[in-house]
């Protein structure tokens, strides 16, 4: 890796703009062409960002100058394209979720270990100040031994402001695979590898309607339970419990608590790079009042707060230094093998022992400065 660290884009959808924002400011990466199935939207991004070079996938494929692709295709050809990029000698970085089956995520992992290239996976909001700060916390032991967790994400779904949003209630999304991934990761990255899995869905329609758009009031098929409830079980002991729901009248997402033995943690938001931090210590004697008066205790947030693509320059970084890059490709393949084993329980009515595991995953140094020229 050398100075700065070429990138090419293929797909250009509506999260690229974010991506393109915050990599041109990352003096260790610069984007040299964008590739898309359409190239005039390639072409319109390209021109917007101040990319010199746009194309279709195959010339991002072929760029002489790129050493990492930016994968932000669809899901259903997410480890296909991921393969195509290592396949022609590029390290990858790809949106959430890593793939759709566990069979050909496995491959691309064990295709890119062969070729001594790196897969760098979404969502890396956990590498943000926010839950890094809440991480470092639950080390210094601030809530004592962690116990188990809370996470909830639910609303009345994304038909209500989505103009095509069918594929968002179809196979490889919906709530679980849709927003799962930001949960689930951030889960994984405070207590280390899930070792079983339960969980019980629901569809609250057989069909949705588009609300908004030149197709509103088309009726779609809901394909995939538009709620889950999920239970999680450590390898180090913990638990959570986990909802995800596109039926939910009542707004509430980014909800992640956490329980130890000494007081309970509130994390921020994991579809986020910062948000508050803070706990309450369990109380000390019977309470005087109902409910008790619980006082909380915040925690300053530590780090630069930056945006997508800061996983990527992490993993471009951590390949100059030689060492395991946090956002990796065995953290997204285990974190796609709990939302399929809770497809699975859901499906059976028995618990899932899961076959894969992780290394548990270091929190970022503080010092961390995703502007500075380091390569």
């Amino acid at each position: 890796m050398s100075a700065p660290v070429g990138v090419g884009f293929i797909g250009v959808g509506m999260i690229s703009d974010t991506y393109l924002e915050n990599l041109a400011q990352f003096p260790d990466v610069r984007v040299v062409i964008l590739g898309d199935l359409d190239v005039e939207r390639a072409q319109a991004q390209a021109f917007k960002h101040g990319v010199a070079e746009f194309g279709t996938a195959d010339d991002v494929l072929a760029h002489p100058d790129v050493q990492v692709i930016v994968n932000l295709t669809i899901p259903a050809v997410h480890s296909q394209v991921s393969s195509q990029a290592i396949a022609a000698g590029k390290h990858v970085w790809t949106e959430k979720p890593i793939g759709l089956d566990r069979e050909s995520t496995a491959a691309l992992l064990a295709q890119a270990r062969e070729a001594g290239l790196r897969v760098g996976v979404a969502p890396d909001t956990v590498l943000g100040p926010g839950l890094q700060t809440a991480k470092r916390a639950i080390e210094r032991g601030v809530i004592g031994t962690p116990l188990f967790a809370s996470t909830s994400m639910q609303y009345q779904g994304p038909d209500m402001f989505h103009p095509n949003p069918a594929f968002l209630f179809s196979r490889g999304a919906g709530p679980l695979l849709d927003m799962g991934p930001y949960y689930f990761t951030a889960l994984v990255n405070l207590f280390g590898p899930v070792t079983r899995v339960g969980a019980l869905g629901l569809r609250g329609s057989e069909q949705r309607t588009v609300k908004v758009g030149p197709n509103a009031g088309a009726t779609f098929p809901v394909e995939v339970p538009s709620t889950m409830q999920v239970l999680t079980a450590f390898e180090a002991g913990q638990q959570a419990q986990s909802l995800v729901s596109f039926d939910s009248a009542l707004l509430r997402q980014g909800i992640v608590e956490i329980n130890g033995t000494e007081g309970t943690l509130v994390v921020p938001d994991p579809n986020m790079f910062e948000g508050r931090v803070a706990y309450v210590k369990p109380l000390s004697g019977a309470p005087t009042s109902f409910p008790p008066q619980q006082e909380w205790i915040e925690v300053k947030q530590e780090g630069v707060v930056v945006g997508r693509g800061l996983g990527l320059l992490e993993m471009v970084r951590a390949i100059a230094e030689g060492r395991d890059h946090r956002a990796n490709g065995e953290v997204g393949y285990h974190v796609l093998d709990i939302m399929l084993s809770a497809e699975e329980s859901a499906a059976s009515g028995e618990f899932v022992a899961l076959e894969s595991t992780m290394a548990p995953v270091a929190a970022m140094p503080v010092d961390f400065d995703p502007f500075a020229s380091t390569l």
